[in-house]
């Protein structure tokens, strides 16, 4: 099944066209809510700043959270479309749908770190979300080596489109 990565901006287009039968939310815990609700049967809206350290008032990405996205990424694997959103589309969604996709197929995460840099070459995947994932999934620090090794991407102000289940 796809696994589309978008911003914010632009998620009700992409859900008019795609039809995602998930759509998850990553968004930081002041911003608004996004009633995504009504454009999927299923929605999962996780609510954590996009910081790779702690900071004081910050809610950083934990343990709980990256357990969500791991089950909501398997009970997705049967239906339509999952949609994965953040702020941008460059940092919280990347990480969320390299994470999805390596539970998926276990390939190479080298593999598929270049993968979705070619894909999203302005991607920079959160690598707090990225280490706890190695830890959920026993990756031994592969996940974040493979991210560590494509480096911070290109500036953007916001991320576009794309699917990374073409990517596996």
């Amino acid at each position: 099944m796809s696994i589309i990565v978008c911003p914010l901006h632009d998620v009700e287009a992409i859900a008019r066209v795609r039809r995602p039968s998930y759509i998850l939310t990553l968004i930081s815990p002041s911003a608004e809510p996004t009633g995504f609700q009504r454009l999927a049967p299923y929605h999962l809206e996780l609510r954590f700043n996009d910081i790779a350290e702690p900071g004081e008032g910050l809610i950083e990405p934990r343990p709980e959270h990256i357990q969500s996205i791991i089950e909501f990424g398997r009970s997705s694997r049967a239906q339509g479309p999952l949609l994965i959103h953040c702020w941008a589309g460059v940092s919280r969604s990347p990480a969320a749908a390299f994470i999805i996709a390596f539970d998926r197929a276990r390939p190479s995460p080298a593999e598929l770190a270049a993968r979705l840099r070619s894909a999203a070459p302005y991607c920079t995947p959160n690598p707090r979300m990225i280490a706890l994932a190695d830890e959920a999934l026993e990756a031994q620090g592969d996940l974040s080596k493979a991210i560590t090794e494509i480096g911070r991407g290109r500036e953007t102000y916001w991320g576009s489109a794309f699917d990374i289940s073409k990517l596996v």
